[in-house]
Order: C-alpha cells, then sequence, then structure tokens
C-alpha cells in the first residue's frame, strides 16, 4: 500500500492508498514541532481500528507547503514505516507537466499537485479554486501545464480580520444565507462573508477565463469548497481529495520512468 502525506498550513493528511482507491484518510492539525514518533503514536491506534499495521505500508511519498515539518514527515516514513518517501520538490521529479511561471521554483507543491491531478483525472483547461488558508486560482491549460494563477486571503483569515478590525462583531459562523441582504448583524456579516467569497470567485473565474481565452473546467476544492461551489453555477465540480490525488498521479508517473529506464 501506497501512504500519501499532504502537509498544508492548516492540515496534515494522511491517506492510505490500495491501488487507486483511498482505503482511509486521517487528518491532525499542522504543528511543525510533532516529532516522527509523536506522528506514530497517533496514527498507530487509527491503523488497529482500520484492521492495519504499519507493515502493510510498502511505499510513501510527500507533500509540503511547511519546510520545517518536511524533517519529521520523512523520518516518520524512514523508521515508523521503513519506506524512503519521494518528496515533492525536494526529490528530481520529472513530472509530465510544464510550470509556465517567472519562478517555477516557487511553485508551492499543494499547486503543482492540482495541476497533475487536473492532467490525469479532468480535462483541460481548467481552473481549480482552492478554499484554504488562502484562497488560490490554479490555471492549467490545454496540456495540462500550470500557467500560474492567484492567491487571495482565505474565507476563515477574512472573517478573522473583520472580527479584529471590529470588536464589537460577534463571533459566527460561515453559512450560506437565503437573501443578501442582512437583517441583523449577525445575518449582515454571514451574508457579507459567503456571498462576498461567491462574488469573488464568480469575478476572478471570469477574469481569468477571458485571459485564457477558453471555458474552462471549474472545480473547487478544500475543506469549504462544497460550501461555496453550492453558491454558485460558476464551478462546475467539487472535489475534497484534488490535492492526493496530484499526489498519486506523481507517485504512478516516478513509478512508470523508474520502470522505463
Amino acid at each position: 500500500m501506497l501512504m500519501a502525506i499532504e502537509a498544508g498550513n492548516t492540515n496534515v493528511v494522511f491517506a492510505l492508498y490500495d491501488g487507486n482507491s483511498i482505503l482511509h484518510s486521517w487528518r491532525c492539525k499542522t504543528d511543525a514541532a510533532r516529532t516522527a514518533d509523536e506522528y506514530a503514536s497517533w496514527l498507530y491506534p487509527l491503523f488497529l481500528q482500520a484492521g492495519l499495521s504499519f507493515p502493510c505500508v510498502k511505499n510513501t511519498i510527500i507533500s509540503s507547503v511547511v519546510a520545517d515539518a518536511n524533517f519529521n514527515l520523512i523520518r516518520l516514513c524512514d523508521k515508523h514505516f521503513h519506506a524512503k518517501p519521494i518528496v515533492v520538490g525536494q526529490d528530481a521529479i520529472n513530472l509530465d507537466i510544464k510550470v509556465k511561471i517567472k519562478k517555477p521554483e516557487e511553485m508551492g507543491a499543494d499547486r503543482l499537485l492540482h495541476a497533475m491531478a487536473v492532467k490525469h483525472y479532468y480535462k483541460c483547461p481548467a481552473i481549480v479554486v482552492d478554499f484554504g488558508t488562502s484562497t488560490t486560482y490554479d490555471v492549467i491549460d490545454e496540456n495540462g501545464d500550470h500557467c500560474g494563477g492567484v492567491i487571495s486571503p482565505g474565507v476563515n483569515l477574512s472573517l478573522a480580520a473583520l472580527r479584529q478590525a471590529a470588536a464589537a462583531l460577534p463571533k459566527i459562523s460561515i453559512r450560506k444565507t437565503d437573501t443578501v441582504i442582512g437583517k441583523d448583524t449577525v445575518h449582515a456579516m454571514q451574508a457579507g462573508i459567503y456571498w462576498g467569497v461567491v462574488s469573488m470567485v464568480e469575478g476572478m473565474v471570469k477574469r481569468l477565463s477571458d485571459e485564457m481565452n477558453a471555458k474552462p473546467l471549474v472545480i473547487a476544492t478544500g475543506g469549504l469548497s462544497p460550501l461555496f461551489a453550492d453558491g454558485t453555477k460558476m464551478i462546475d465540480l467539487y472535489d475534497e481529495d484534488l490535492t492526493m490525488k496530484g499526489l498519486l498521479a506523481i507517485y504512478e508517473h516516478v513509478r512508470k520512468t523508474a520502470k522505463a529506464a
């Protein structure tokens, strides 16, 4: 089995693959200080609960946007799974996509995974809208190459900034409101956050599509993607596992390349 690990700014996701299917997945809060042994102690009972043990993991791959977490994630794979990991961004991997930006080395690993997932599992051209710590837009052309994109503040960051700037405002949950016009403070805040994000997505997708001179497939991913995908027809589908699919695509590509060598 393959253990695919994706470390984002908010969570670390562990996905156990049996072939091309995710057998189990678990996530924990990202903490760069967490040691390999702590990861193992957390994962061990989860494996037991699933009727599995660490020796079932034969291969590992890691993608991370949190550089300080890399050492212990690599050590987890080496020490506890006894499987040297492929590390996206560190290992010399010749992918079947191009990164068409001025400084390709600055491309976040998660955004690279989006392009890989789109090319191997969907159709191109496409725009991936990731509702994560930041809200990002990845532009993938008709060849599956990453052409750049947009980075904007995430939904929760925007909400936190609003409350910090206006101490009298209450703490609210993010939800789709029935009307845009708020009838009280909570309603107005919820409408502002929800429909403000939806309007931003619609406007950004329209502008990106115009620059691409194409009608791309628009895919939403990230924790809040189902909520916002439901609010606009500009989003064609959402895939919560898009990043992990990108990791699997890279792993399969590396394996095939090694066999052909």
